[in-house]
């Protein structure tokens, strides 16, 4: 089973995720800010994460920045899910090797299609 985690200061995001997640088979792991999600990923790392911008403590793209230079940091997918929808956050996000991008609000269909984009399902 694939995992993905989910890193969203909102409860109820992550709770939202999780459900549409889990439904697509993948074992799901939370954290609230970007430093818990690189402490859970120099652990072990997952398939997939699933990850919002504006986060307190370490915000998404401090995040991504450091995942990507933890050793096999390169590997997991990740699709940046926010409200920071204009050109120059999404140009960041890629430059710093995000796969894919979402904007909030999203649902199932939104998910499962950006996940096989990037070859997870």
């Amino acid at each position: 089973m694939k995992s993905c985690l989910i890193v969203d200061d909102s409860r109820v995001v992550r709770m939202v995720a999780r459900k549409i997640l889990q439904d697509l088979s993948f074992h799901t792991i939370e954290a609230e800010d970007g430093l818990k999600a690189l402490d859970i990923c120099k652990r072990e790392l997952p398939d997939a994460v699933l990850l919002d911008w504006n986060m307190p403590v370490m915000n998404g793209l401090e995040f991504l920045i450091a995942l990507r230079q933890l050793e096999g940091g390169s590997e997991p997918k990740v699709v940046f899910c926010t409200t920071e929808n204009d050109l120059e956050h999404i140009q960041k996000a890629m430059a710093a090797g995000a796969d894919e991008y979402i904007m909030k609000p999203f649902d199932a269909e939104i998910i499962q299609s950006k996940f096989a984009q990037v070859g997870l399902i």
